[in-house]
């Protein structure tokens, strides 16, 4: 049987460099956390080879002093935290004091750094655990750590490095996580002598930091988002659902500056993003969690990527509750003056007091002729209902388009209907088209979510109760949840074992499809259960009532009802998408146009 012994100190660092020094980038995020940790306002970064053969990150933070060089290349020696309630609060990057040391074990690391006050500085080698005695050395202030042939002693790891390319992709990454949450600190980043990143500090003003590395677009077209609670605050970008992706790019999270990837934060976010995009597609971000130290563990995994939180429930509530009210304001009309400045508030289009459903629009007819802009001529064109024939309204244009009146919403007026499907608008830049049914299903959900909320989802009884042929399953559906489809606003009762009545619905869906709405409704109580249904599927529910309920394609609209849409568009968060996270409308302002054309060529 073989004798226990104990390891050798390199040895231990070569296995511990396992878990903290996974590849490059490992190594450039070690690295990187000490700058932040000594106070740096710049850190350049330099890469060779993807960063195997040298990464070198400099900073002009607070310096090592000479006696204290030795100890910085030690396991478990640091100046960050020193008794167990320095653990439980602490607040640093950096505090376990094995990185330098597991690094060093599998490299060459050379670490020159000059305190503040002193006069020159001091450098040090490691290599294969061995130390050298510091020698004099010329820095101007600050702390170089120079890794060079990561892995030269431990040829089995690296074979599992990548290609070099592949490399700098994930060091380009983690340099990219960094400079995201501290824009108040200038970063360079340079691989094989060619500038890749240089980025000056912005203080107070992370927008243009994260402008600069995730693109103009994401920059602009993002909502702020910046909640308070007790003792808690989110702030940050929300991408916009356009935005969303097919891949989990540019998905930043951020917990007292430490980059995370949290379970229980990445379903808070998807909750708040479930019914605003589209099946798989994923959304971009950058948001930071502000939460007091005590609260929040991040010493539940080596590389401190996971976090575990003392009221992990209520802080997914805040994270959800807040993404949730700063995408509200996603209004169809209002991405392009949405502004993303951080803790900036967020532009949503007054209340329209000319706003009107559908179901009364026929009411007043001549309501909108006379708010159309001057030189508009209303739509007299018609065709029979259901005629999938494309339709071209009788429309005299004026001769610049547009010519609208400063005061013009921001999705226009109606000049038509193509196919009966979708709305022809201009507004102040040019064209509009809105996917109409689209659009009512995302006003006629978020008018069911709310007054669900607000206990108002009154039913309406039907003077003459509609009948239909159903199954033996629906029908012992409806029998068996009564009770629940009360609560909703339905009352549907047998007539036989063959048929089914329906005799009250929701006032808000009492222009549907009764038939088909009550259908769906009944494979959702099968599918969810009658308790979910009131709870936990309460959303998805709504959302097919909701589907059902609209105006389907294929109905020929008046004038007056398609501005009432519009209108309503307008005024109703999250209509910038359809329950189903698809867009609802988009624009081609006059410069689109014109191109297409090749006007002015």
């Amino acid at each position: 049987m073989p004798h226990i012994h104990p390891l050798s100190d390199l040895l231990i660092n070569q296995i511990a460099a396992g878990e903290v020094v996974e590849r490059p980038a490992s190594a450039l995020k070690e690295l990187l956390e000490n700058s932040l940790d000594a106070g740096a306002g710049a850190i350049e970064v330099v890469l060779e080879q993807g960063g195997s053969k040298k990464l070198e990150v400099r900073d002009n933070g607070c310096g090592i002093a000479k006696d204290e060089l030795p100890l910085a290349v030690a396991r478990h020696a640091t100046s960050k935290i020193a008794t167990l309630d320095d653990l439980e609060a602490v607040a640093s990057m950096g505090f376990r004091g094995e990185a330098l040391a597991s690094i060093a074990a599998v490299s060459r690391l050379t670490l020159t750094s000059r305190e503040r006050d002193a006069r020159h500085a001091w450098r040090i080698h490691v290599e294969d655990g061995h130390i050298s005695e510091a020698e004099p050395a010329a820095l101007l202030e600050g702390t170089t750590m120079s890794v060079t042939d990561l892995y030269y002693n431990t040829p089995a790891r690296r074979k599992f490095l990548k290609s070099d390319s592949t490399e700098f992709g994930h060091c380009d990454e983690m340099f990219r996580r960094i400079a995201l949450a501290r824009a108040d600190i200038a970063f360079s980043l340079t691989h094989n002598q060619r500038a890749q990143w240089l980025l000056p500090a912005t203080p107070g003003n992370p927008t243009e930091r994260i402008g600069r590395i995730l693109g103009e677009e994401f920059g602009a077209s993002s909502l702020a988002v910046d909640e308070h609670g007790q003792h808690i605050r989110l702030w940050g970008l929300a991408g916009v659902p356009a935005l969303a992706k097919s891949t989990r790019d540019n998905q930043y999270f951020y917990v007292n500056g430490r980059f995370v990837r949290d379970k229980l934060l990445m379903h808070a976010i998807r909750e708040a993003y479930r019914d605003i995009l589209h099946h798989e597609r994923h959304p971009s971000f950058v948001l930071f969690l502000e939460i007091p130290p005590e609260t929040v563990d991040v010493n539940v995994h080596p590389t401190k990527i996971e976090v575990r939180f003392r009221d992990g429930r209520a802080v997914h509530q805040f994270v959800r509750h807040a993404l949730q009210k700063a995408l509200a304001q996603s209004k169809a009309g209002a991405s392009e003056a949405a502004g993303s400045q951080v803790a900036q508030p967020v532009y949503a289009p007054p209340p329209v007091q000319h706003s009107m459903p559908l179901q009364a629009a026929e009411a007043t007819p001549t309501s909108y002729a006379q708010t159309s802009p001057s030189g508009w001529t209303p739509v007299t064109g018609t065709r029979p209902f259901g005629n999938p024939a494309p339709f071209i309204p009788s429309v005299s244009l004026p001769t610049a388009l547009p010519e609208a009146p400063a005061d013009n919403p921001p999705l226009g007026f109606a000049l038509g209907q193509l196919a009966g499907v979708y709305i022809l608008a201009q507004n102040d830049k040019g064209l509009v088209v809105v996917d109409m049914h689209a659009a009512h299903e995302r006003i006629t959900y978020e008018r069911l979510k709310t007054a669900w909320d607000n206990r108002a989802l009154t039913s309406q009884p039907l003077l003459i109760p509609h009948t239909f042929s159903a199954g033996p399953v629906d029908v012992a559906t409806a029998e068996e949840h009564a009770t629940t489809l009360q609560e909703i606003g339905f009352d549907i009762t047998p007539l036989s074992p063959t048929t089914l009545a329906v005799r009250a619905v929701p006032s808000l869906l009492a222009k549907a499809d009764i038939p088909v709405l009550a259908k769906a409704l009944l494979q959702d109580i099968r599918e969810y259960g009658a308790s979910a249904v009131l709870t936990g599927q309460r959303n998805e529910v709504l959302a097919t009532l909701a589907c059902h309920g609209s105006v389907r394609a294929n109905r020929q609209l008046t004038l007056p009802e398609m501005n009432a849409l519009l209108r309503d568009m307008e005024a109703t968060e999250r209509s910038g998408q359809c329950n189903h996270g698809r867009p609802t409308w988009f624009a081609l302002s006059m410069n689109d146009l014109d191109k297409l054309f090749m006007r002015g060529q």
